[in-house]
């Protein structure tokens, strides 16, 4: 499908991105000879504690690079207005877009003579939306992939030219299957740009019942190990590293009043404690290993199974091992260590107990 960068030098392409998974995409289309007549990307933001402003990953490639730079929050407006009249000055044959983060209205759309090409991380029509692959890995489905599709004014909703697939495995968490997906989908979208200029590319109309994946908030992290073992897993795992799973710790277990539901309100209980989760594994306890002590019959969701390498959450089917966990302020550590200091009777708090807790992050 590809062409030679020889030929694919007459073209001229406009960029258009913003994190880290866009960036792969940038040097593919480099190294695949095209022409970047300029690079789209988000204005320079706050990172960190002291709120630095940063250039996005992508501006910081393209200027390693040597690339013109456009800095847009947005395309709509008198500011929209001026940078697209910027794009129509640059004469593009095609525009390629990984998740720039604002939307291309009707009056950007036909600029460049093919149009919009748009590298999308589900197999469309699934997961329409800025967070395909998060709810991809929560919803526990067995795959995932990447499209590259026409550009139109709906959501994700053009034909498309090209697609690969991919299995998801237990214990992925989004960013590694994002990652993944950053560096093959960038030679999909090379390969089939120059196909597409070369006038070789057909388009088919994206076909079955489609879905959505919205941006993920705080609230979508929390974990409740009231859930089965799978669904916790996938929680953990799909809202790692963005926006973060994380869950209450409570030092002392609640009262027999208090987990009937009897007595006691979240308000009651001792000061929690906020714990950020970094990846889980769902994993069947090994009953009598010297590794970890046999669950107490008695032992209920939220329950912590310490052992001397690995810790395991009780869920209500079964158990999920943590990988990482991440104390509030302070820096990652395997949960092995960090439960090493956790005293007897240390526990996640479950479904309603930390309703008030979630409420606040909405």
């Amino acid at each position: 499908m590809s062409a030679a960068p020889s030929d694919n030098s007459t073209y001229r392409i406009l960029f258009a991105g913003t994190p880290d998974t866009a960036v792969p995409s940038l040097d593919a289309l480099v190294d695949a000879g095209f022409t970047i007549a300029a690079v789209l990307t988000r204005p320079d933001a706050p990172v960190g504690r002291k709120r630095v402003l940063t250039p996005s990953p992508v501006a910081a490639r393209a200027t390693e690079l040597g690339l013109p730079i456009l800095h847009a929050s947005r395309l709509t407006g008198d500011a929209g207005r001026e940078t697209l009249d910027r794009f129509a000055a640059l004469d593009l044959d095609a525009a390629a877009v990984v998740a720039y983060g604002a939307l291309v209205p009707t009056a950007g759309l036909d600029l460049p003579r093919h149009g919009w090409v748009n590298l999308h991380f589900s197999l469309l029509p699934a997961y329409r939306g800025a967070a395909p692959v998060q709810h991809a890995v929560i919803d526990q489905a067995p795959q995932t992939g990447a499209c590259v599709f026409q550009l139109e004014e709906g959501l994700d909703t053009g034909p498309v030219f090209s697609r690969l697939v991919r299995d998801l495995h237990p214990g992925e968490t989004a960013g590694a299957v994002l990652a993944d997906l950053a560096v093959s989908g960038a030679d999909l979208l090379a390969s089939t740009m120059a196909a597409i200029l070369a006038g070789t590319a057909s388009a088919e109309p994206q076909s079955g019942e489609p879905s959505l994946a919205p941006k993920l908030d705080q609230a979508d992290g929390f974990v409740d190990a009231a859930r089965p073992a799978a669904a916790v897993a996938a929680r953990i795992n799909g809202t790692t590293p963005e926006p973060g799973a994380w869950a209450l710790l409570e030092e002392e277990p609640p009262t027999a009043a208090e987990a009937a539901g009897a007595a006691g309100t979240a308000g009651d209980r001792p000061a929690q404690q906020r714990v950020k989760l970094i990846g889980a594994v769902p994993e069947v306890l090994p009953e009598g290993a010297a590794d970890l002590p046999v669950p107490p019959p008695a032992s209920s969701p939220g329950h912590l199974h310490r052992g001397r390498k690995s810790v395991h959450l009780q869920c209500a089917d079964g158990t999920v091992r943590l990988v990482q966990v991440q104390p509030a302020g302070k820096k990652p550590m395997s949960a092995a260590d960090w439960a090493r200091g956790l005293p007897e009777g240390a526990r996640f708090q479950t479904g309603s107990t930390a309703e008030t807790a979630t409420e606040g992050t909405r």
